[in-house]
């Protein structure tokens, strides 16, 4: 699994015009599922972002992680994450998990974070979706499950 995480002020998705996520102070995950991810993947993921320690304390260091200054989450599906570049001009999405394995590890993802009793706001899956956001920072990571 991989997932691009913003530090944002504000971040919201809209699909057909119409708002279907939005949050205030948090992180905008950009989530993208392999083929080859496995529970653990997810597990450790879920476990990373909610102790990255991304967000200032007084002394203005990144020492705080998202529950310690309340953020909040907006998770979106991005499965050209895994766009493979490196040869031609189009990106190969081979690398990619099948639209069910991928929806269901999202939907399990956005789960765990909410049983953290932190807000989680979703983008819709396998839809166009507008995504704006206001990067604090910027502060942005790319963070990818270990190779097994």
């Amino acid at each position: 699994m991989k997932v691009c995480i913003q530090r944002v002020s504000q971040a919201e998705v809209k699909v057909e015009g119409e708002i279907v996520g939005k949050i205030g102070q948090g992180m905008l995950i950009l989530l993208g599922v392999a083929a080859e991810d496995t529970e653990e993947d997810l597990n450790w993921l879920v476990k990373k972002v909610l102790t990255l320690r991304m967000f200032e304390d007084d002394a203005g260091k990144m020492n705080l992680d998202l529950k310690a200054v309340g953020g909040e989450v907006l998770v979106v599906s991005q499965f050209t994450l895994y766009g493979d570049c490196r040869k031609g001009r189009r990106p190969s999405f081979t690398g990619a998990a099948p639209p069910e394995k991928a929806e269901a590890f999202y939907l399990k993802f956005c789960e765990a974070i909410a049983m953290e009793e932190i807000k989680v706001e979703q983008g819709k899956f396998r839809h166009h979706m507008d995504v704006s956001l206001t990067n604090d920072g910027p502060v942005t990571f790319i963070i990818e499950s270990p190779e097994r």
